[in-house]
């Protein structure tokens, strides 16, 4: 509840009322519905004895079905789909199966050994990508090279794909690409027509306790979101923010210990990190709530998953504190978080590199990262940049992505209207001025 010392009286919708002492005006927070779908991302029998090729057949078998529908809808009913083992030279067909990235550059176990035995050291890198890089595509029993229309540097690896060609009589053991599909968007559940504006605020890379620590600007947004700043139109759209999630990276490298939280007046979702006192590997746990002594104490504070997939108000909302986008840049050309986004909703995963150079949970008999359910909105955090965009499906689906900085580099959060899907970034400057609300164009 937010408080003026405007005694005008005012309607904004109920949000706004006139106190008896005709003093103070309140502002109450705005109600939203809120469901928390990240079930799936909480393991309960942790097991790592089991090997991850478990992984990616579960991962071959549970997309398989709705690649070869894609795939009959590009090429024809009629088209033919053949195992590996079924290839007939010269034969234009359909092979379906799990991308594999050959890199000599790779970072491996087996070179860092060779190190220690004075053998060739293994360059330092931050992109992995080389001339000599190749595709393989692998089904249960085979594999084979690829080549032709399919852009090596911006492939990676564990994405399930649908090639259409033929393997030359002159080229046995490579099949040559002519065309290629993935799986289609899965369906989307329609947007709800919300009455009155929501919004929800997206912040990441806080990293408190690091040498780039944006002390000041962060008070700010609390300021803001708490509703402690602005005139009384500023204070009853502080009203209307219903839920804050901290993407990733509370803390920095440099600082692994507990941090506390002042008393949250809103929703606030924490998200495991890179950096955070959390399991490395993909899917993050919670942070421990015995970590936030003081704001553990107030239902409005959760600490959730790494993905995190939940709703409100049934718009549904999915996204990650980042690593599986920079994991992607690493071993690609791909350097823009939101075409990094859109390429994993039209691969159907939201981290395909994993496990192979994204560590993860050795799952058996299912693979949560896999899309089947299309979001509104589509995350990541910890990004360079702010940039968002609107994905539209054959079906009609529209997914908003959204690249949300890290708020010590930028000291930028990003605001959402749940009503609109409008987008839009806050920067909060250090020299005593007002937070700077920037426009920023959102590509269609």
């Amino acid at each position: 509840m937010f408080y003026s010392t405007d005694p005008k009286p005012s309607d904004v919708g109920g949000l706004l009322t006139e106190p008896s002492n005709k003093s103070l005006i309140t502002f109450d927070r705005t109600c939203c519905a809120y469901e928390n779908h990240s079930e799936k991302y909480m393991l309960k029998n942790r097991n790592f004895q089991r090997q991850y090729a478990h992984l990616y057949a579960k991962r071959l078998w549970s997309m398989r079905d709705n690649v070869t529908k894609a795939a009959k809808s590009k090429w024809g009913k009629d088209v033919k789909i053949r195992k590996l083992h079924e290839l007939q030279c010269d034969e234009k067909c359909v092979i379906i199966g799990t991308l594999f990235k050959h890199m000599d550059l790779k970072p491996s176990i087996l070179k860092e050994i060779s190190e220690e035995h004075n053998l060739m050291p293994q360059p330092i890198r931050s992109n992995y990508v080389d001339e000599s890089d190749k595709l393989i595509l692998e089904d249960e029993l085979q594999r084979i090279i690829l080549v032709g229309e399919l852009d090596v540097n911006k492939s990676v690896t564990g994405a399930i794909i649908a090639v259409y060609g033929k393997e030359p009589e002159n080229s046995r053991g490579k099949f040559h690409v002519e065309d290629y599909c993935f799986q289609e968007l899965p369906k989307q559940i329609p947007r709800p027509t919300l009455k009155e504006d929501k919004y929800i605020a997206f912040i990441s890379g806080l990293e408190i306790g690091g040498k780039r620590e944006q002390t000041f600007p962060l008070q700010l947004f609390i300021d803001l979101v708490t509703g402690q700043v602005g005139d009384m139109g500023q204070q009853e759209a502080s009203a209307s923010i219903v839920r804050v999630v901290v993407a990733g990276n509370s803390l920095s490298v440099d600082t692994q210990d507990k941090e506390s939280f002042n008393k949250a007046c809103v929703d606030v979702d924490v998200m495991s990190g890179e950096f955070d006192p959390a399991n490395y590997i993909l899917p993050q746990q919670p942070l421990h709530r015995c970590m936030f002594p003081h704001a553990s104490k107030y239902e409005t504070f959760t600490t959730v998953t790494n993905p995190y997939d939940f709703s409100l108000d049934g718009v549904r909302i999915l996204g990650t504190s980042g690593q599986p986008l920079h994991d992607i840049m690493k071993y690609s050309t791909l350097e823009d978080p939101v075409e990094i986004m859109e390429k994993c909703l039209k691969w159907g995963h939201i981290a395909p590199t994993a496990p192979d150079t994204l560590g993860c949970y050795p799952y058996f008999e299912d693979d949560p990262f896999i899309l089947d359910i299309c979001p509104h909105i589509f995350f990541s955090g910890n990004q360079s940049q702010f940039k968002c965009n609107t994905m539209k499906g054959p079906s009609g689906q529209q997914v908003l992505e959204i690249s949300v900085p890290r708020f010590c580099d930028t000291a930028t959060c990003v605001l959402v209207n749940l009503k609109s899907l409008e987008c839009q970034p806050l920067q909060f400057q250090t020299d005593f001025n007002l937070i700077q609300n920037e426009s920023p164009e959102v590509d269609k």
